[in-house]
C-alpha cells in the first residue's frame, strides 16, 4: 500500500509548449511498474487550454470544478461541467481548456506506453478556441 498524502507532491505549473494560459498541475499518482496508470489534478484559469494531442492509450478526464471546453478534431466544442466524464480513444487528436469566463479543474488519468503519455502538436489558434 502507498497512500499519497495531500500536499506532499508539490504543484507544477503547465509549460507553455502545451499550454496556453495559466495551468497549475497537481500530480495525483503514478502507479509502479508493470502498472502504468497516472493521474493528475488540472487547473486551467479562465481561457486556458492545452494544445491539441492524442494519447497513445487513451485519456479519461473527470471534471471536478468549473465550467470547460473539450473538442476532438473535426467535431464541434462541447461544454464540461463538474461531474462529467469523458473518455478519449487512443490517437484521438483533442483539446480540452476553461471556459473563456469560467476557470476548471479536472482530474485527467492516462497510461504510459514506452515511457510517453502524449503527443503533443500545434496550440489551439485564439480562432479555434472562439469557434
Amino acid at each position: 500500500m502507498d497512500i499519497k498524502r495531500s500536499g506532499s507532491q508539490p504543484s507544477g505549473t503547465g509549460p507553455a509548449e502545451y499550454f496556453t494560459g495559466s495551468v497549475r498541475i497537481d500530480p495525483l499518482f503514478k502507479a509502479p511498474a508493470p502498472a502504468r496508470g497516472f493521474g493528475a489534478s488540472v487547473t486551467f484559469e479562465p481561457g486556458a487550454r492545452t494544445a491539441w494531442h492524442t494519447h497513445p492509450l487513451s485519456q479519461t478526464l473527470i471534471v471536478t470544478a468549473g465550467c470547460g471546453l473539450v473538442q476532438r478534431w473535426g467535431g464541434p466544442i462541447e461544454p464540461i461541467r463538474p461531474g462529467d466524464v469523458v473518455w478519449f480513444p487512443p490517437g484521438e487528436k483533442h483539446w480540452h481548456g476553461a471556459t473563456a469566463t469560467t476557470a476548471m479543474t479536472h482530474i485527467a488519468i492516462v497510461e504510459e506506453l514506452d515511457g510517453k503519455t502524449a503527443d503533443w502538436m500545434e496550440p489551439v489558434s485564439d480562432e479555434q478556441y472562439r469557434a
